[in-house]
């Protein structure tokens, strides 16, 4: 069959032209966006890509069309294709039916931390020698590549809970019904398709509603607002995640009636090292290279899951020293002249302050410097606006990437910071505007969502022309 993917550079669709491709179908496509590390993978892939949205990118002899969730009505591609009747589906639409019935799911949810607990949960099951599957909505670099068939029983899926396609507005998770399911945190985001908190928790409870009996929920012990998702009904095993002194909520449920099922017993303050804790067991060790208490989080999440599908965790653990993490998730780009340079994903304001939390921890007293890009609907709608200065307190500069369409005044963000703030209408700019205040000792992360321009290596590059 020959396919053509419309929105093929997203970090899901891409995912999905891989396994196209791995499945033996030909495989084309087109987008707008194009940026690593997707384009690359793509590349890799000898997967064709037109850019723009032209009608006569799809092939008069294509078989099916798959169109990616960005597209909406008055697209030509999207236009055409209606109008010539074409045979279409959506991405999670097309996983479901062609790669995960015969499959035991594993689906990662929650507002921040999927493609990280995703990406653990895959090397986990790796480590166990079990040959998984998986669909990551980024490049684990211990794979190389964001989606695979795989050899053995499970799948892993990065399970968003953002619209699956401009025909089909329920979330995207409600088409997988996985095994084992990881609601990992719940808060407001994707202004542009939620009007509020409750909407979101809907869609998770479409999505509770799909684990069967015999499945296994992993649910952030901590977090009220999934309790109350839990709370408009359950079928499932609960078992609950968190870290030691934390305050645990009720979850409906849960068989043990107090703290946690798995939790995590900090070994250093950072997060580099924690003990794991089944029902209040020791279950071993961790020593690995990712930073922060979000990512030791991410990591009770997927030993869990694991955990349910069979997996010893004391069999596993000690394959995280080894683990090398995700492109473009706290990604360190290199150094130069003493200046520290990384590129990180985070877009939403606790995921921002979660990361700064974990670097702040790692490096004590020394400056670091945050590159933003305010590129999220949500962020560009200005949803966010109020809770991103504070966000940023662990900062000691911060410069804007303000482009002329957002709607709402940076100068508001500025002035809520506790370090000094800078505003640049474009990217050429904000290279400047950090070179011109960077000196030796600081650590410069890249916060966007999106492609920046590719302003993270060009500023690497500006650093090595000094």
């Amino acid at each position: 069959m020959k396919i053509h993917i419309l929105g093929i550079a997203g970090t899901f669709m891409g995912g999905v032209a891989a396994l196209a491709r791995e499945l033996g179908h030909r495989v084309e496509g087109s987008d707008q966006a194009v940026y690593p590390p997707m384009s690359t993978q793509l590349e890799k892939l000898g997967i064709w890509l037109s850019r723009g949205y032209d009608p006569a990118h799809i092939s008069a002899d294509c078989d099916q069309v798959v169109v990616g969730n960005a597209l909406s009505r008055g697209n030509p591609a999207v236009e055409q294709v209606l109008d010539d009747g074409r045979r279409y589906t959506s991405g999670a639409q097309w996983l479901a039916e062609n790669v995960l019935p015969g499959r035991d799911t594993l689906a990662v949810a929650g507002t921040h931390g999927k493609t990280t607990t995703s990406t653990i949960l895959a090397f986990l099951l790796e480590a166990a020698g079990r040959a998984p599957g998986f669909l990551i909505g980024g490049v684990p670099d211990d794979f190389g590549v964001s989606a695979r068939i795989g050899g053995g029983a499970e799948f892993v899926v990065e399970a968003d809970e953002y619209d699956t396609a401009f025909f089909d507005k329920r979330s995207k998770f409600v088409h997988y019904r996985p095994r084992v399911a990881v609601l990992n945190n719940l808060e407001f985001d994707h202004a542009d398709i939620f009007d509020d908190l409750d909407a979101i928790k809907r869609q998770f409870h479409h999505f509770v509603r799909t684990v069967p009996r015999r499945g296994r929920l992993v649910v952030n012990g901590g977090d009220a607002n999934l309790a109350a998702v839990l709370a408009m009904g359950c079928w499932t095993p609960v078992e609950t995640f968190g870290i030691e002194g934390a305050t645990a909520v009720a979850m409906p449920g849960r068989e043990r009636d107090a703290g946690f099922d798995w939790t995590a017993r900090l070994l250093e303050g950072d997060g580099s090292a924690f003990q794991v804790l089944r029902a209040g067991q020791p279950a071993g060790e961790v020593h690995w290279p990712l930073l922060g208490r979000h990512n030791v989080m991410n990591a009770l999440a997927a030993i869990a899951s694991a955990a349910a599908v069979g997996v010893d965790p004391a069999v596993v653990l000690p394959s995280l020293s080894g683990f090398a993490g995700v492109k473009r998730r706290m990604e360190l780009l290199g150094s130069h002249a003493g200046i520290t340079v990384y590129d990180d994903f985070a877009h939403h304001p606790t995921a921002i302050a979660t990361t700064l939390e974990g670097l702040r921890a790692r490096v004590g007293g020394a400056r670091i410097v945050v590159a933003m890009e305010p590129r999220s609907n949500s962020m560009r709608l200005g949803a966010h606006a109020d809770a991103l200065g504070p966000s940023l307190a662990l900062a000691d500069l911060v410069v804007f990437l303000h482009r002329p369409e957002l709607a709402w005044d940076a100068g508001r963000v500025v002035a809520a910071l506790r370090g000094e703030g800078v505003t640049t209408a474009d990217a050429d700019g904000l290279i400047a505007a950090l070179d011109a205040r960077t000196r030796a000792g600081d650590h410069v992360v890249f916060m966007s969502n999106g492609g920046f321009d590719g302003a993270p290596r060009r500023f690497l590059e500006a650093l090595r022309a000094r």
